[in-house]
């Protein structure tokens, strides 16, 4: 079947083809859906090639030490926690109603959670989650000498 860059659903809601924007509007439209908390149906490419269509919470967007964006939702399908790469999502529809499933609980300790609004800080907070030394460095540490 041959996609346009968007089209309507049965509910009236519009599906977009991912293929016809840029990351950053898909991206922004995720991140729409996780402020509202409102459900996402997705087209999801498997590994193997297999298309399914399911709705999906998001509750987070990261980046894998490889670099791929990564979707972290509630799957209504599963009724469980799932991850979705990015680029194997070939087309989306948002939706006005709001999440149904309960989250999984946060990993972040209390008082460490940090909001971010924009893709910019996304990556920019990502790229210092994997770069940034693990331990503080002191003047007195020699073992990272050169």
């Amino acid at each position: 079947m041959a996609w346009c860059s968007q089209r309507q659903d049965d509910a009236g809601d519009t599906m977009k083809n991912t293929a016809q924007q840029t990351t950053t509007k898909t991206l922004t439209d995720l991140y729409r859906a996780i402020d509202r908390t409102q459900a996402v149906t997705i087209t999801y490419l498997d590994e193997d090639g297999t298309e399914s269509v399911r709705t999906i919470e998001a509750h987070d967007i990261r980046t894998t030490k490889s670099g791929r964006i990564q979707v972290r939702a509630m799957c209504r399908l599963r009724g469980e926690a799932r991850s979705f790469f990015l680029h194997r999502i070939t087309a989306y529809t948002l939706h006005r109603m709001a999440f149904v499933l309960d989250r999984p609980a946060a990993t972040t300790p209390a008082g460490a959670v940090i909001v971010v609004r924009s893709a910019a800080q996304v990556i920019a907070r990502e790229l210092g989650r994997d770069y940034l030394p693990r331990t503080a460095v002191t003047r007195d540490l020699t073992t990272l000498a050169a």
